[in-house]
């Protein structure tokens, strides 16, 4: 591919929208637009990535650190959109709302009678537990939903201390909403007030945290407005139609597989078991594989195998030997990127650099009065000479 076919526009500058480095080097590369869009170099490389996609080791052939599950693969980033959980001991790893993680019981006593009692002004966790005088662990926490498919309303019971996934409620029951003031009047529930004990169950479909049932005496509440239950427990007071994991973990919770605190990172989301995010996969690159100069893309994830330029001479026609060179590297399959510019030599060697293919070959009429042509790999400093009927075998 000729560099002027490609409308390449590198720039001297870092954006000022740039949010991480990789980013900023994209844009001055040529790869990506200000505002994100791919230009025609960035679809080269995106082309590059989604051939090479078809090789198991994919990831591992891009040599950057990722972290996966058997579903998804991740880039730990800052600026990154999902959030997710990670074990740095067994390495597991799930997004935010769907991790996993070991639950321990508050305590383990006998169960007490309920008791209703007077709780004024005690419409959220915070306040009732600090009226009752007891620990967040010691309360149920009441949410209420309606199941989108048939109008169900849906009464969740969870510990108060802790935080419900919608997104494991939506895998156990299907789309959901919240429900209207109207759906929790007519289920027999109060807002602020309400629990799972004396609900009519042809109205309410209760589900319950798989911690809940090992939580024996939670206040509750009573159904009416200024009044909790203590002492409820789930089996004797009421029976939950679903059992099933509905809390989303937090960093410092105990991981399910080896019993070590959880991390949580911002991360790119870079593949399912089935597709790919190029684009994500692409910043990454440029996130791992740069220097001061610009990026430094591996053999395996550059968008050419070698950037070809020539140096204009006085004596010797440089850019057609360039042109013999471009012809002979594509015949043996060598992906080149020809910077066919009358530019001079440092704008090329700087825009080489911001490229970052793994290889120059620079055609300079010094060196081709011997017969050769100067081949320097991105990432080492020296500059080797090579013989023309030598440069194929040298790249391969």
């Amino acid at each position: 591919m000729k560099y002027q076919n490609l409308h390449i526009q590198t720039q001297r500058e870092f954006p000022n929208n740039a949010r991480t480095q990789g980013f900023g080097w994209l844009v001055r590369a040529g790869y990506l637009t200000r505002e994100n869009e791919i230009l025609p170099l960035g679809q080269q490389a995106i082309s590059r990535l989604k051939a090479l996609s078809t090789d198991p080791s994919f990831f591992s052939l891009l040599t950057f650190p990722f972290l996966h599950n058997e579903h998804e693969t991740f880039f730990p980033l800052s600026t990154g959109l999902t959030e997710i959980i990670h074990c740095e001991s067994c390495k597991y790893t799930d997004r935010l709302e769907l991790a996993q993680f070991k639950k321990t019981p508050y305590s383990q006593e006998e169960q007490l009678p309920v008791e209703k009692v007077s709780t004024p002004d005690c419409s959220t966790i915070e306040s009732l537990a600090s009226f009752l005088n007891i620990p967040k662990e010691k309360t149920a926490k009441a949410l209420m939903y309606t199941r989108v498919s048939d109008n169900q309303f849906i009464f969740i019971v969870v510990r108060g201390d802790m935080q419900l996934s919608e997104a494991k409620l939506k895998n156990t029951l299907g789309e959901v909403r919240m429900a209207t003031a109207e759906e929790i009047t007519n289920a027999g529930a109060a807002s602020g007030y309400a629990s799972p004990v004396g609900l009519n169950a042809k109205r309410a479909l209760i589900i319950v945290d798989d911690l809940v049932p090992q939580s024996p005496n939670l206040a509750a509440g009573a159904n009416e407005t200024g009044f909790h239950l203590l002492n409820t427990n789930c089996g004797r007071d009421y029976s939950p139609e679903i059992v099933a994991d509905l809390i989303q973990a937090k960093a410092g919770d105990v991981c399910i597989n080896c019993g070590n605190p959880l991390s949580t990172f911002a991360a790119l989301h870079l593949a399912t078991r089935s597709t790919f995010n190029f684009e994500n996969i692409l910043l990454t690159l440029a996130e791992t594989h740069h220097d001061d100069k610009g990026l430094t893309f591996p053999n395996s994830a550059a968008p050419f195998d070698v950037y070809l330029m020539h140096i204009a001479g006085k004596q010797l026609d440089t850019r057609a030997k360039a042109e013999e060179i471009y012809n002979e590297l594509q015949t043996a399959g060598i992906s080149v990127l020809f910077d066919d510019r009358d530019e001079r030599a440092g704008v090329k060697f700087n825009d080489a650099d911001l490229i970052g293919c793994p290889i120059r070959i620079t055609v300079g009429e010094k060196a081709l009065k011997n017969g050769m042509v100067e081949l320097k790999p991105r990432t080492e400093k020296e500059i080797k000479l090579v013989a023309l009927e030598k440069i194929i075998e040298e790249i391969l």
